[in-house]
């Protein structure tokens, strides 16, 4: 199944939504639980997102630098 350039720029979106959040959640002192899950999960999401063969111009540094 081929993806359209309208879901590669969703996806990228949704991509960068996460990175936001992450980085949202690294500047806190400290983390509930449900704040560390949900980091744990978006650094997740990213990680299976950069593994995707579909990207093309898109900028994945930020990606990359949200995961570390």
């Amino acid at each position: 199944m081929e993806i359209t350039k309208e879901e590669i720029a969703q996806n990228y979106k949704a991509c960068l939504d996460s990175v936001n959040l992450i980085n949202v959640l690294k500047k806190k002192k400290e983390l509930t639980e449900d704040e560390a899950d949900t980091l744990s999960r978006n650094k997740a999401h990213l990680n299976i997102m950069l593994n995707k063969d579909y990207w093309t111009d898109e900028d994945l540094q930020p990606l990359k630098d949200a995961t570390l």
